[in-house]
């Protein structure tokens, strides 16, 4: 029910290494974020040709698109975005993956429902673009984003109501924003649950841990999803060495620490 994939980014930044980690683990997916220090937006063809190779040859597929898309000032120009938004569909098709990860723009703090109007015009602007392509977009809970807590998050779902717009549910990022991922979020947002990604942390001290070890109430969110018949995708975005906005970092130890964890969790859950 629950097919492993993980930003293996947070492994290292040789592609080699991403490789060599995931499959030790026996996880045939990843979410292709970076490789090499850079953005995945920012490989040029020939990098991008030689990951593909590498991976086909690893027998590893691309479950997602780790994009930084939408992750700009609402006030920042969205022309050059929109360019941005076309390479990750570009990519999204070399790699056959079905999904693209996106978010909703940062908003100032407290002033999300004065740019409301203006998120859900930028969001529709890259659904109009994605429209045609065979491709998914998901929208990732994310702090200081318009979309942060899951009355927003619904917000966009029900305002957009666009069957290529679905919910990337990210535990981790609810319990820094104070909400309890399945208490509070989960019910709001079960509808549009496409795809997980695996971290948990303490509300207390904003302090990110392995899964099923913090806040994130991610035993809880499995077996429920489960119970509902969820097939899909959980990455394992563990953050467990540094977390930044717009990457994180675990290394090759940590790494394994953190789909172990979830292992557990999915093995307890069956139990």
């Amino acid at each position: 029910m629950f097919t492993l994939s993980g930003f293996a980014d947070e492994i290292s930044p040789e592609l080699a290494e991403q490789i060599s980690i995931l499959r030790e683990l026996d996880v045939r997916y990843l979410e292709l974020r970076g490789v090499w220090g850079k953005n995945v937006l920012a490989l040029d063809d020939d990098e991008v040709e030689t990951v593909r190779v590498a991976l086909s040859e690893a027998g590893i597929k691309v479950s997602a698109i780790g994009s930084p898309i939408g992750k700009i000032g609402i006030q920042d120009p969205m022309a050059p975005h929109i360019q941005s938004f076309e390479r990750a569909l570009y990519l999204a098709r070399v790699f056959q993956s079905p999904y693209i990860r996106i978010f909703s723009f940062f908003v100032p703090n407290g002033e999300a429902a004065r740019y409301r109007d203006e998120v859900m015009a930028r969001m529709r602007a890259l659904l109009d673009v994605a429209q045609g392509h065979p491709v998914m977009l998901l929208h990732e809970n994310e702090s200081h984003i318009y979309g942060d807590i899951p009355q927003r998050c619904r917000d966009i779902h029900e305002t957009l109501a666009s069957a290529q717009l679905r919910a990337t549910f990210d535990p981790a990022n609810f319990v820094m924003n104070g909400v309890r991922p399945f208490t509070d979020a989960y019910p709001l947002l079960v509808d549009w649950i496409e795809y997980l990604h695996i971290k948990d942390g303490f509300m207390s001290d904003h302090r990110v841990v392995p899964a099923g070890q913090g806040d994130g109430q991610i035993p809880e969110l499995v077996q429920a999803l489960a119970a509902r018949g969820y097939d899909g995708f959980a990455s394992l975005e563990p953050h467990l060495a540094a977390a930044g906005s717009f990457s994180g970092f675990s290394g090759p130890e940590l790494f394994k620490t953190a789909v172990q964890a979830f292992r557990q969790v999915l093995e307890n859950g069956a139990n």
